[in-house]
């Protein structure tokens, strides 16, 4: 009986805390483990990132609740400017999400060629050159800190500009180390762990996040 009642006490602390971090956050799960070292040295893999509704604290000159890099240069998050977010690349579901930093804000069938860092541009001489330029819509420029290039650039992008509604949440507090608890506990539990993977290899799987 009384080890019936301890299973049963930890099983409701736990649930307790995971409601907690919900109805702080807004979004859930409310905790992801990142898989890559995309964003590195400032999210490192392996780490739980606590991720929040983008519109809950929002910074100044944001879009849709998300400030970019090029909107306020003083704005920082995870020691550089602009938000870090969490994406569904493509608005995909299915796929694993992305934690990038929001860089630049685009309109729909804007050039944004010239407001580009051209170190992270690849070869691209003009827009005619860029995968997503003139923008296919509005939406976010994005990318890893660790990253040569935006998510929007190359023969293979990583996704379309990010549209607002593909925005799962902005990245607020990293514990190090502790999101590989959930990274091994997910590749033991999956009998065929065959999933979507990017260009940095990240594989995917629930309540991750890749780069």
């Amino acid at each position: 009986m009384v080890y019936v009642t301890d299973i049963v006490s930890s099983a409701g602390s736990v649930l307790l805390v995971g409601a907690l971090l919900f109805a702080i956050s807004g979004v859930w799960p409310p905790l992801v483990a990142i898989e890559s070292p995309s964003m590195d040295p400032h999210i490192k893999e392996g780490d739980l990132v606590f991720v929040m509704e983008e519109k809950r604290f929002s910074g100044p000159g944001d879009h849709h609740g998300v400030v970019t890099a090029a909107s306020d240069d003083s704005y920082r998050k995870f020691q550089r400017p602009g938000d870090v977010i969490v994406y569904q690349p493509d608005g995909n579901g299915r796929q694993t999400p992305i934690i990038h930093r929001a860089m630049l804000w685009v309109e729909e069938d804007e050039n944004w060629y010239d407001r580009a860092n051209e170190n992270y541009i690849g070869s691209a001489d003009s827009c005619e050159e860029l995968t997503s330029c003139p923008a296919d819509h509005t939406g976010f420029i994005t990318k890893g800190d660790n990253n040569g290039r935006y998510d929007q650039v190359g023969s293979s992008p990583i996704s379309e500009p990010v549209k607002p509604g593909w925005v799962v949440g902005t990245a607020e507090l990293r514990v190090p180390l502790l999101g590989q608890v959930r990274l091994q506990w997910n590749q033991a539990g999956a009998t065929e762990p065959v999933a979507t993977t990017n260009e940095t290899g990240s594989i995917a799987m629930n309540a991750t996040a890749a780069g």
